[in-house]
């Protein structure tokens, strides 16, 4: 950890949902003029979603390059026939941009042939992972959603040396991934004959406890939460901790004005707190900040 606090660099991590191609690239045209330094590319949820094929996010990716943008590929996090791991083996050696590993088997894929990224889908939960990663070619490694603040406390300061740590800072979180089909179920379709419905929830499908509660958000095969994750009111122990990158996660609406109160919020931290009322109206039922805190991920502190 070091010892003088330092500004983090803002990313956008991949699209969790499936938009429409047209919808992407109005979406990505847009980014390439905003203010994060690293955008998150690929399809990370299910390999249905074919709004652009393994070509057409290289595009994406040089067009977003030219505009200045530090470009990482992100693999899917639960393969599961042999197509998925094909397309993974050609993610993995894509020869231009870095990637980011979100299962053990781009890892190995990766391991010793340059630098990756060890994504939220890699249970990194302590220095001794850290350690291990290091030593095949880790460059950054993403916490984990569900641990808090105090652990990442821990694991950075025995961080090895040259990794940079990211923190997921802004989404509904990626809780866990299941060979089931949550999404098809709802309509009471079988997983392989979906009719591709997770393009009628650009943001998820809220799930509600008996009592009427947001409890979750069903995405595919992803189960999500319903509350948005946000550590823009704690932008002050971000900075104490030495995290080197902030991941916004990207949202239907909105996501230009997230990036902009987060760039805010960096540029005058005294002001993160007023950032956060801002954007609490984009946010579909509101926040979340509990495993931050060592709590019920589900609570808000603030």
């Amino acid at each position: 950890m070091t010892d003088t606090p330092i500004k983090p660099r803002l990313s956008l991590g991949p699209v969790l949902y499936y938009w429409p191609e047209q919808d992407l690239h109005a979406f990505y045209d847009q980014v390439a003029d905003s203010a994060v330094d690293i955008v998150y590319l690929g399809e990370t949820v299910c390999s249905k979603r074919r709004s652009l094929n393994f070509e057409g996010w290289m595009d994406l990716a040089a067009k977003l390059a030219e505009a200045g943008k530090e470009v990482v590929l992100s693999a899917m996090t639960l393969l599961e026939a042999e197509s998925e791991l094909l397309a993974l083996r050609r993610i993995c050696g894509n020869g231009r941009f870095m990637v980011e590993a979100n299962d053990m088997g781009a890892v190995a894929l990766l391991a010793g042939k340059g630098p990756f990224v060890a994504g939220t889908g890699v249970n990194t939960y302590n220095q001794h992972s850290l350690a291990v990663l290091a030593r095949q070619g880790l460059k950054r490694w993403v916490l984990p959603v569900e641990l808090s603040k105090q652990t990442l406390a821990a694991m950075q300061r025995e961080r090895p040396a040259g990794v940079e740590t990211e923190v997921f800072a802004y989404g509904r979180l990626p809780l866990a991934y299941s060979a089931r089909c949550y999404t098809a179920r709802h309509h009471n379709l079988p997983k392989d004959d979906c009719q591709l419905r997770c393009l009628d929830y650009p943001d998820g499908l809220l799930l509600k406890t008996q009592e009427g509660q947001p409890f979750l958000a069903l995405n595919g095969i992803q189960t999500q939460s319903a509350q948005t994750h946000s550590l823009l009111p704690e932008l002050d122990e971000v900075l104490e901790l030495g995290v080197d990158i902030l991941r916004i996660s990207p949202q239907s609406h909105h996501t230009l004005a997230v990036i902009e109160a987060f760039r805010k919020g960096l540029e005058q931290p005294v002001t993160a707190k007023q950032q956060q009322e801002a954007i609490l109206r984009f946010m579909p039922t509101g926040p979340c900040d509990g495993y931050w805190n060592n709590r019920p991920g589900i609570e808000q502190s603030l």
